[in-house]
C-alpha cells in the first residue's frame, strides 16, 4: 500500500529536503486529499505542531486546515501530539489514527531502562485503542530522530521499533537523511526493521520510484509518498497497481462495495481495468471475469 503524505507548515502544504529545507510550497490542500484518498490512507502532518510552534491552546496556523482535512478522507494525522487529550480530539474529527513522535521516548533513558515513555503510552492505548496508535521510529545515522528531527537520542533503530510494537498497531520509519532528496531510501535499515518486529511497517524518506516501491512491498513494508507525488516522479495509480501482487496471477479479485461499506459484488480486475478505473474514477472489472461470477452464484444452491 502506498500512503500519500500532506505535510503542513506555515499554513501551507509543503516538501522538505532533510526536514530543514524548503523545496515546494502550495496552497490546494482539499484538491490533493481528494486525489489521494481515491488510491486510500492520507497521511496529514503538523510540521510545526512537531517544531512546538504552538499558542496557549495548544494549536498551530495549520490546525484550521488540519481539522478540515480530517473530514475529507481516510486520513492518519501527527506532529507534535503529546498528550492524551489531543489525541482523542483529533480522533472525534475524523483521524483514523494518530502518529506518535517525540512524546514516545525518553529523553534520557539509562542503559538498562525502557526506552519509551511507557506511562503515556499505557494511558493512550486504554483511550483510543492500540489499532489506532502509530509510533515513529524516524531515524538519523540509525539513530531515532525527536522533535522535529532537530534531535537524536542515544537508542539505536531497531532496538526501539522493538519496544515501540507493543504500544502501538504500526511502525512510521523515516530514514531522515534521505528525506526529500530523491536518491532512494535506506533500504538495509528497512530489511533490518522488518525482520525485526511482526507489526505493520510503513516505509518513508528518499523512496523515489516505482520499482523501489514494489521491492519495498516485497519486504512486506507499506510506503508514505512525499516529495516523488509532488514532482511526478511516482504517480499514485502506478505506485497503487505495483503494489498488488502480480507475480502468480494476471487478474485480482476486486470487491465492490457502496459508500456505507455494504458488500455489492466481487469481480476480478486485470492491469487495463486499473488503469481505466482510476482515469475515469469509476469501477472497471473484466466483464467475462464478472459475468462469471455472476453466472456462478446463480447456479449455486442457496443454503
Amino acid at each position: 500500500m502506498v500512503i500519500a503524505s500532506i505535510d503542513l507548515k506555515d499554513g501551507h502544504v509543503v516538501q522538505l529536503k532533510n526536514g530543514k529545507t524548503l523545496m515546494l510550497q502550495r496552497d490546494d490542500a482539499d484538491a490533493l486529499i481528494a486525489d489521494f484518498n481515491i488510491y486510500g490512507e492520507v497521511a496529514v502532518i503538523d510540521l510545526d505542531a512537531a517544531l512546538g510552534h504552538r499558542d496557549e491552546k495548544g494549536d498551530t496556523v495549520n490546525t484550521p486546515l488540519l481539522k478540515s482535512l480530517l473530514r475529507k478522507g481516510n486520513v492518519r494525522t501527527g506532529g507534535g501530539i503529546g498528550d492524551v487529550k489531543r489525541a482523542k480530539e483529533l480522533i472525534s474529527l475524523g483521524a483514523e489514527k494518530v502518529i506518535i513522535g517525540s512524546a514516545a521516548w525518553k529523553k534520557d533513558p539509562k542503559p538498562g531502562e525502557p526506552v519509551l515513555n511507557t506511562g503515556f503510552l499505557d494511558e493512550l492505548a486504554k483511550a483510543i485503542g492500540r489499532q489506532r496508535i502509530i509510533i515513529s521510529v524516524d531515524a538519523i545515522n540509525g539513530k531515532i530522530a525527536v522533535k522535529g528531527w532537530t534531535q537524536t537520542i542515544d537508542v539505536p533503530l531497531v532496538e526501539g521499533a522493538k519496544q515501540a510494537e507493543k504500544y502501538c498497531s504500526e511502525l512510521l520509519f523515516t530514514c531522515v537523511e534521505k528525506e526529500g532528496c530523491m536518491k532512494g531510501t535506506d533500504m538495509r535499515l528497512v530489511q533490518e526493521l522488518r525482520k525485526a518486529v511482526a507489526c505493520r511497517v510503513v516505509a518513508a524518506g528518499g523512496v523515489s520510484s516505482i520499482a523501489e516501491i514494489s521491492n519495498l512491498e516485497k519486504l512486506g513494508c507499506d510506503v508514505q509518498l512525499g516529495m516523488a507525488l509532488y514532482t511526478d516522479a511516482v504517480s499514485l495509480k502506478d505506485a497503487f497497481t505495483a503494489c498488488l501482487n502480480w507475480d502468480k496471477v494476471s487478474l485480482i479479485p476486486v470487491i465492490a462495495q457502496s459508500v456505507n461499506g455494504q458488500v455489492l459484488m466481487m469481480g476480478y480486475g486485470s492491469r487495463e481495468s486499473f488503469k481505466k478505473t482510476f482515469a475515469t474514477k469509476k469501477l472497471t472489472l473484466e466483464p467475462y471475469t464478472q459475468y462469471a461470477v455472476d453466472k456462478r452464484r446463480n447456479e449455486r444452491p442457496l443454503p
